[in-house]
């Protein structure tokens, strides 16, 4: 039976339907867009953009994401079963699903994702990965932009009103009608480096960038007090 319920809600239907109504519902958010002109000129004149994001705030990016289609444009979702499901949204945005995370697949979906990035230039990358820990960033968007030469962009989305969940990373969705902010950062290019000790200073760097833009989590809170 378990095995059955599973494959209802990771089969192609459930992605369609799924996708429908986060595009439908999507559609409420009365959207505003800051700073992404300066990446996309640097896209189109050849150069190679790794989009940053926290797991907390992909679905508030997902409606202006799907405008990102025509790039073919590459992101890595985990190889869970909540992940199969969110790959088939993904696919559907316009967006290639690399099955894969860091406790799982790791190694071998940051090549495939390094070889999309190089062959299209956009990719997107959930920087604290799908389990945490929150305000963490990982490592594997320093590995993709050194190998890749990408510039890191980083991404904020926030909304005036919103439903957080009690999840390890305080995962928000918008309510209907609320004011979406999308925000891009400053390019960040980075030198290439092989000494780990460089490395992590790229990383930390990154993470110090982005983490202000958690929302209403308690390692945001704790570093006001």
């Amino acid at each position: 039976m378990r095995a059955k319920i599973r494959s209802i809600f990771t089969s192609p239907r459930a992605s369609t339907l799924l996708y429908r109504l986060a595009r439908a519902y999507s559609l409420t958010f009365r959207l505003r867009v800051e700073n992404e002109q300066h990446w996309l000129d640097y896209l189109k004149g050849d150069g190679k953009v790794l989009l940053c994001l926290w797991h907390q705030q992909f679905f508030a990016a997902i409606r202006h994401f799907e405008s990102y289609r025509f790039y073919r444009p590459s992101i890595m979702i985990s190889q869970s079963q909540d992940g199969e499901l969110i790959a088939g949204v993904a696919e559907k945005s316009g967006w290639f699903a690399v099955r894969g995370s860091s406790s799982r697949g790791g190694r071998q979906s940051l090549k495939i994702l390094m070889e999309k990035l190089r062959e299209t230039g956009l990719a997107a990358h959930i920087v604290d990965g799908p389990q945490g820990p929150i305000g963490k960033v990982k490592d594997g968007a320093i590995h993709l932009a050194q190998a890749t030469g990408a510039a890191l962009v980083p991404v904020n989305v926030s909304a005036d009103r919103a439903w957080h969940f009690n999840s390890w990373d305080r995962f928000f969705v918008p309510k209907p009608f609320a004011r979406v902010t999308l925000s891009f950062g400053n390019m960040i290019k980075l030198s290439f480096t092989e000494n780990q000790d460089e490395l992590e200073k790229q990383r930390q760097h990154l993470e110090n960038i982005m983490l202000p833009s958690l929302i209403n989590t308690p390692v945001l809170l704790k570093k006001k007090l």
